[in-house]
Protein backbone atom coordinates (compact mmCIF):
# COMPACT_ATOMS: atom_id res chain seq x y z
CA UNK A 1 0.00 0.00 0.00
CA UNK A 2 1.25 3.31 -0.93
CA UNK A 3 0.86 6.34 1.85
CA UNK A 4 -2.40 7.74 1.42
CA UNK A 5 -0.50 11.05 0.85
CA UNK A 6 1.09 9.70 -2.32
CA UNK A 7 -2.50 9.00 -3.59
CA UNK A 8 -3.99 12.19 -2.88
CA UNK A 9 -1.38 13.75 -4.63
CA UNK A 10 -1.35 12.54 -7.82
CA UNK A 11 -5.26 12.10 -7.85
CA UNK A 12 -7.32 13.83 -10.82
CA UNK A 13 -11.02 13.63 -10.54
CA UNK A 14 -12.32 14.80 -14.13
CA UNK A 15 -16.45 14.47 -15.52
CA UNK A 16 -16.27 13.25 -19.20
CA UNK A 17 -19.41 13.72 -21.02
CA UNK A 18 -21.39 10.68 -22.72
CA UNK A 19 -22.12 10.67 -26.21
CA UNK A 20 -25.87 8.44 -25.06
CA UNK A 21 -27.48 7.55 -21.69
CA UNK A 22 -26.46 4.65 -20.00
CA UNK A 23 -26.56 3.28 -16.45
CA UNK A 24 -29.00 6.11 -16.39
CA UNK A 25 -26.07 9.54 -16.71
CA UNK A 26 -24.73 11.34 -19.63
CA UNK A 27 -21.71 12.20 -17.52
CA UNK A 28 -19.15 9.65 -16.54
CA UNK A 29 -16.95 11.01 -12.93
CA UNK A 30 -14.09 8.93 -12.16
CA UNK A 31 -10.83 9.50 -10.26
CA UNK A 32 -7.70 9.08 -11.69
CA UNK A 33 -4.29 8.19 -9.75
CA UNK A 34 -0.72 8.83 -10.90
CA UNK A 35 1.73 6.14 -9.50
CA UNK A 36 6.06 5.07 -10.34
CA UNK A 37 4.81 2.49 -13.04
CA UNK A 38 1.35 4.07 -14.43
CA UNK A 39 -2.09 5.34 -14.33
CA UNK A 40 -4.82 3.75 -12.12
CA UNK A 41 -8.53 4.30 -12.66
CA UNK A 42 -10.94 4.88 -9.40
CA UNK A 43 -13.97 4.87 -10.71
CA UNK A 44 -16.94 3.18 -8.52
CA UNK A 45 -19.92 4.31 -8.93
CA UNK A 46 -21.05 7.05 -6.43
CA UNK A 47 -24.01 4.64 -5.36
CA UNK A 48 -21.27 2.34 -3.91
CA UNK A 49 -20.49 1.94 -0.20
CA UNK A 50 -16.95 2.46 0.80
CA UNK A 51 -16.55 -1.51 1.22
CA UNK A 52 -17.83 -2.27 -2.27
CA UNK A 53 -15.73 0.61 -3.89
CA UNK A 54 -12.69 -0.30 -1.71
CA UNK A 55 -11.59 -2.84 -4.11
CA UNK A 56 -12.25 -0.59 -7.22
CA UNK A 57 -9.67 1.56 -5.25
CA UNK A 58 -7.27 -1.67 -4.78
CA UNK A 59 -7.52 -2.28 -8.73
CA UNK A 60 -6.20 1.27 -9.19
CA UNK A 61 -3.61 0.48 -7.03
CA UNK A 62 -2.53 -2.59 -8.62
CA UNK A 63 -2.10 -0.54 -11.98
CA UNK A 64 0.04 2.36 -10.82
CA UNK A 65 2.30 1.10 -8.45
CA UNK A 66 2.29 -2.66 -8.92
CA UNK A 67 1.40 -3.31 -13.13
CA UNK A 68 0.26 -6.03 -14.67
CA UNK A 69 0.89 -9.87 -15.02
CA UNK A 70 2.90 -10.88 -18.36
CA UNK A 71 0.31 -11.08 -21.29
CA UNK A 72 -0.25 -14.07 -23.23
CA UNK A 73 -1.67 -12.55 -26.36
CA UNK A 74 -1.36 -8.99 -27.58
CA UNK A 75 -4.48 -8.56 -29.45
CA UNK A 76 -8.36 -8.94 -27.56
CA UNK A 77 -11.45 -9.36 -29.37
CA UNK A 78 -14.06 -7.14 -28.21
CA UNK A 79 -17.98 -6.74 -28.59
CA UNK A 80 -20.09 -3.41 -29.71
CA UNK A 81 -22.15 -2.26 -27.20
CA UNK A 82 -25.61 -0.98 -27.80
CA UNK A 83 -27.24 0.57 -24.74
CA UNK A 84 -30.81 1.01 -24.09
CA UNK A 85 -32.12 3.36 -27.05
CA UNK A 86 -34.62 2.80 -29.88
CA UNK A 87 -34.22 0.81 -32.40
CA UNK A 88 -33.74 3.22 -35.07
CA UNK A 89 -30.85 4.61 -33.23
CA UNK A 90 -29.15 0.93 -33.59
CA UNK A 91 -26.89 1.64 -36.90
CA UNK A 92 -26.03 5.11 -35.86
CA UNK A 93 -24.41 3.15 -32.25
CA UNK A 94 -22.65 0.73 -34.17
CA UNK A 95 -21.03 3.08 -37.07
CA UNK A 96 -18.71 4.07 -33.71
CA UNK A 97 -17.64 0.35 -33.24
CA UNK A 98 -15.99 -0.58 -36.76
CA UNK A 99 -16.18 -3.62 -37.78
CA UNK A 100 -17.25 -6.21 -34.71
CA UNK A 101 -17.88 -10.00 -34.48
CA UNK A 102 -20.16 -9.98 -31.25
CA UNK A 103 -21.99 -7.18 -30.05
CA UNK A 104 -23.91 -6.55 -26.37
CA UNK A 105 -27.40 -5.08 -26.14
CA UNK A 106 -28.57 -3.64 -23.21
CA UNK A 107 -32.48 -4.62 -21.97
CA UNK A 108 -34.76 -4.77 -19.80
CA UNK A 109 -34.41 -1.08 -19.10
CA UNK A 110 -37.36 -0.05 -16.93
CA UNK A 111 -39.63 2.00 -18.43
CA UNK A 112 -39.07 -0.29 -22.08
CA UNK A 113 -41.29 -3.24 -22.73
CA UNK A 114 -39.93 -6.66 -24.62
CA UNK A 115 -41.34 -5.40 -27.63
CA UNK A 116 -38.41 -2.28 -26.97
CA UNK A 117 -35.55 -5.33 -26.66
CA UNK A 118 -37.30 -6.92 -29.61
CA UNK A 119 -36.96 -4.71 -31.42
CA UNK A 120 -33.21 -3.28 -30.63
CA UNK A 121 -32.03 -7.08 -31.07
CA UNK A 122 -34.07 -7.57 -34.47
CA UNK A 123 -31.99 -3.90 -35.19
CA UNK A 124 -28.52 -5.29 -33.93
CA UNK A 125 -29.33 -8.68 -36.50
CA UNK A 126 -30.30 -6.54 -39.63
CA UNK A 127 -26.57 -4.57 -39.53
CA UNK A 128 -24.99 -7.09 -38.84
CA UNK A 129 -26.30 -10.81 -39.60
CA UNK A 130 -23.54 -12.55 -38.84
CA UNK A 131 -22.16 -11.32 -35.32
CA UNK A 132 -22.74 -13.01 -32.09
CA UNK A 133 -25.18 -11.01 -30.23
CA UNK A 134 -25.39 -11.20 -26.49
CA UNK A 135 -27.98 -9.22 -24.13
CA UNK A 136 -27.41 -7.67 -20.96
CA UNK A 137 -30.52 -7.54 -18.63
CA UNK A 138 -28.53 -6.06 -15.39
CA UNK A 139 -30.78 -8.11 -13.64
CA UNK A 140 -34.39 -6.32 -14.74
CA UNK A 141 -36.24 -9.40 -14.74
CA UNK A 142 -37.64 -12.01 -12.79
CA UNK A 143 -37.61 -15.37 -13.64
CA UNK A 144 -41.05 -16.11 -15.81
CA UNK A 145 -40.25 -12.96 -17.53
CA UNK A 146 -36.47 -13.97 -18.23
CA UNK A 147 -37.78 -16.97 -19.80
CA UNK A 148 -40.62 -15.30 -21.73
CA UNK A 149 -37.92 -13.02 -22.87
CA UNK A 150 -35.29 -15.07 -23.80
CA UNK A 151 -37.26 -17.88 -25.34
CA UNK A 152 -38.61 -14.75 -27.69
CA UNK A 153 -35.04 -13.06 -28.30
CA UNK A 154 -33.50 -16.17 -28.85
CA UNK A 155 -35.37 -16.51 -32.66
CA UNK A 156 -32.86 -14.08 -33.78
CA UNK A 157 -29.68 -16.26 -32.09
CA UNK A 158 -28.29 -15.39 -28.94
CA UNK A 159 -25.19 -16.17 -28.05
CA UNK A 160 -26.03 -15.56 -24.19
CA UNK A 161 -28.21 -13.60 -21.58
CA UNK A 162 -26.00 -11.55 -19.08
CA UNK A 163 -27.66 -11.47 -15.47
CA UNK A 164 -31.10 -11.79 -16.51
CA UNK A 165 -31.99 -11.92 -12.86
CA UNK A 166 -30.92 -10.21 -9.93
CA UNK A 167 -30.51 -13.54 -7.87
CA UNK A 168 -27.96 -16.80 -7.95
CA UNK A 169 -31.08 -19.22 -7.37
CA UNK A 170 -33.38 -17.30 -10.20
CA UNK A 171 -29.87 -17.42 -12.67
CA UNK A 172 -29.99 -21.52 -11.57
CA UNK A 173 -34.09 -21.56 -12.47
CA UNK A 174 -33.72 -19.32 -16.01
CA UNK A 175 -31.10 -21.84 -16.82
CA UNK A 176 -32.99 -25.11 -15.54
CA UNK A 177 -36.63 -23.87 -17.80
CA UNK A 178 -34.62 -22.92 -20.62
CA UNK A 179 -33.23 -26.42 -21.11
CA UNK A 180 -36.17 -27.85 -20.15
CA UNK A 181 -37.45 -25.55 -23.26
CA UNK A 182 -34.55 -26.30 -25.52
CA UNK A 183 -34.39 -22.87 -25.91
CA UNK A 184 -30.31 -22.52 -26.52
CA UNK A 185 -29.38 -19.62 -24.91
CA UNK A 186 -26.04 -19.40 -22.40
CA UNK A 187 -26.65 -17.93 -18.67
CA UNK A 188 -23.52 -15.71 -17.49
CA UNK A 189 -23.30 -14.08 -14.39
CA UNK A 190 -22.38 -10.88 -13.96
CA UNK A 191 -23.61 -8.68 -10.48
CA UNK A 192 -23.68 -12.70 -9.04
CA UNK A 193 -20.06 -12.72 -9.40
CA UNK A 194 -18.62 -8.98 -8.72
CA UNK A 195 -21.60 -7.87 -6.35
CA UNK A 196 -21.58 -11.05 -3.92
CA UNK A 197 -19.47 -11.63 -1.00
CA UNK A 198 -18.33 -14.94 -2.33
CA UNK A 199 -17.68 -14.32 -5.68
CA UNK A 200 -17.73 -18.71 -6.30
CA UNK A 201 -20.73 -19.17 -5.18
CA UNK A 202 -22.19 -19.15 -8.88
CA UNK A 203 -19.76 -21.83 -9.88
CA UNK A 204 -20.89 -23.88 -7.02
CA UNK A 205 -24.81 -23.54 -7.61
CA UNK A 206 -24.08 -24.37 -11.68
CA UNK A 207 -26.31 -21.29 -12.16
CA UNK A 208 -24.69 -20.21 -14.92
CA UNK A 209 -22.54 -21.49 -17.75
CA UNK A 210 -19.80 -18.54 -17.63
CA UNK A 211 -18.77 -15.50 -16.02
CA UNK A 212 -17.94 -11.49 -16.33
CA UNK A 213 -15.50 -10.18 -14.98
CA UNK A 214 -14.39 -6.91 -14.15
CA UNK A 215 -11.20 -5.84 -13.01
CA UNK A 216 -12.43 -2.58 -10.95
CA UNK A 217 -14.94 -4.49 -8.95
CA UNK A 218 -12.51 -7.71 -8.26
CA UNK A 219 -10.49 -5.79 -6.82
CA UNK A 220 -7.47 -6.05 -9.57
CA UNK A 221 -6.17 -7.89 -12.10
CA UNK A 222 -4.43 -10.68 -9.99
CA UNK A 223 -7.62 -10.76 -8.10
CA UNK A 224 -9.83 -11.50 -11.01
CA UNK A 225 -7.57 -14.18 -12.68
CA UNK A 226 -7.20 -16.13 -9.00
CA UNK A 227 -11.35 -16.21 -9.09
CA UNK A 228 -11.87 -17.40 -12.44
CA UNK A 229 -9.30 -20.30 -11.84
CA UNK A 230 -11.05 -21.20 -9.35
CA UNK A 231 -14.28 -20.56 -10.64
CA UNK A 232 -12.81 -23.50 -13.43
CA UNK A 233 -15.57 -21.70 -15.73
CA UNK A 234 -15.48 -19.48 -19.59
CA UNK A 235 -14.65 -15.95 -18.46
CA UNK A 236 -15.66 -12.84 -19.96
CA UNK A 237 -14.02 -9.50 -19.49
CA UNK A 238 -16.00 -6.66 -19.24
CA UNK A 239 -15.68 -2.59 -18.46
CA UNK A 240 -17.04 -0.58 -16.11
CA UNK A 241 -17.33 2.42 -18.03
CA UNK A 242 -14.10 3.17 -18.01
CA UNK A 243 -11.59 5.53 -19.33
CA UNK A 244 -8.88 4.00 -21.24
CA UNK A 245 -6.90 4.02 -18.42
CA UNK A 246 -9.10 1.85 -16.54
CA UNK A 247 -9.40 -0.12 -20.12
CA UNK A 248 -6.05 -0.46 -19.40
CA UNK A 249 -6.61 -2.81 -17.06
CA UNK A 250 -8.82 -5.26 -18.59
CA UNK A 251 -7.28 -5.44 -21.37
CA UNK A 252 -4.35 -6.90 -18.97
CA UNK A 253 -6.46 -9.25 -17.74
CA UNK A 254 -8.19 -10.32 -20.93
CA UNK A 255 -4.29 -10.91 -21.73
CA UNK A 256 -3.22 -13.09 -19.06
CA UNK A 257 -6.14 -15.65 -19.23
CA UNK A 258 -5.17 -18.92 -20.43
CA UNK A 259 -8.54 -19.21 -22.39
CA UNK A 260 -10.51 -16.57 -23.96
CA UNK A 261 -13.50 -17.82 -25.88
CA UNK A 262 -15.63 -15.03 -25.90
CA UNK A 263 -15.36 -11.69 -27.23
CA UNK A 264 -14.72 -8.71 -24.67
CA UNK A 265 -16.43 -5.81 -23.34
CA UNK A 266 -14.24 -3.84 -23.29
CA UNK A 267 -15.11 -1.35 -26.36
CA UNK A 268 -16.91 0.99 -24.22
CA UNK A 269 -14.78 4.14 -24.88
CA UNK A 270 -16.49 4.77 -27.87
CA UNK A 271 -19.84 5.50 -25.71
CA UNK A 272 -17.66 8.41 -24.31
CA UNK A 273 -17.81 11.47 -26.05
CA UNK A 274 -14.73 12.59 -24.28
CA UNK A 275 -11.50 10.65 -23.04
CA UNK A 276 -8.20 11.32 -20.74
CA UNK A 277 -5.71 10.07 -23.83
CA UNK A 278 -5.01 11.53 -27.38
CA UNK A 279 -5.15 8.04 -28.40
CA UNK A 280 -8.10 6.24 -26.50
CA UNK A 281 -8.30 2.65 -26.46
CA UNK A 282 -10.67 1.78 -28.95
CA UNK A 283 -11.50 -1.09 -31.11
CA UNK A 284 -9.54 -1.55 -34.77
CA UNK A 285 -11.23 -4.35 -36.70
CA UNK A 286 -12.98 -5.82 -33.30
CA UNK A 287 -9.91 -5.69 -31.44
CA UNK A 288 -7.65 -3.49 -29.11
CA UNK A 289 -4.34 -3.92 -29.61
CA UNK A 290 -2.76 -4.29 -25.47
CA UNK A 291 -0.50 -1.27 -24.93
CA UNK A 292 -0.01 1.20 -22.20
CA UNK A 293 -1.97 4.72 -22.22
CA UNK A 294 -1.53 7.82 -20.23
CA UNK A 295 -3.55 10.30 -18.93
CA UNK A 296 -3.14 13.65 -21.05
CA UNK A 297 -2.17 16.89 -18.87
CA UNK A 298 -4.49 18.95 -21.27
CA UNK A 299 -7.27 16.69 -21.10
CA UNK A 300 -7.38 16.12 -17.27
CA UNK A 301 -7.62 19.97 -17.13
CA UNK A 302 -9.99 20.43 -19.75
CA UNK A 303 -12.72 18.37 -18.16
CA UNK A 304 -11.94 18.69 -14.43
CA UNK A 305 -14.67 17.53 -12.08
CA UNK A 306 -16.22 21.18 -10.74
CA UNK A 307 -14.52 21.63 -7.03
CA UNK A 308 -17.16 20.38 -5.06
CA UNK A 309 -17.50 16.99 -6.87
CA UNK A 310 -13.46 16.75 -6.55
CA UNK A 311 -13.60 17.22 -2.56
CA UNK A 312 -16.35 14.74 -2.93
CA UNK A 313 -14.21 12.19 -4.40
CA UNK A 314 -10.94 13.02 -2.86
CA UNK A 315 -13.08 11.98 0.53
CA UNK A 316 -14.36 8.86 -0.72
CA UNK A 317 -10.45 8.18 -1.83
CA UNK A 318 -9.38 8.42 2.32
CA UNK A 319 -12.62 6.68 2.92
CA UNK A 320 -12.03 3.62 1.29
CA UNK A 321 -8.14 3.75 1.81
CA UNK A 322 -8.63 3.26 5.43
CA UNK A 323 -11.08 0.24 4.41
CA UNK A 324 -8.45 -0.97 2.39
CA UNK A 325 -6.17 -0.39 5.27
Amino acid sequence: MPPLAELLDGARVVALPMRVKFRGILERETLLLRGPVGWGEFGAFPEYGDAEASRWLAAAIEAGWHGFPEPLRASIPVNATVPAVPAERVPEILARFGRVDAVKVKVAEPGQSLDDDAARVAAVRAELPEAAIRVDANGGWDVPAAVEALTRLAAVGLEYAEQPVPDIEGLAEVRRRLRALGVPVLIAADESVRKEEDPLKVARAGAADLIVVKVAPLGGVRRALDLVAQAGMPAVVSSALDTSVGIRAGLALAAALPELPYACGLGTVSLLAADVTTDPLVADDGAIRLRDVAADEGLLEQYAAAPERREWWLARLRRTYAEIA
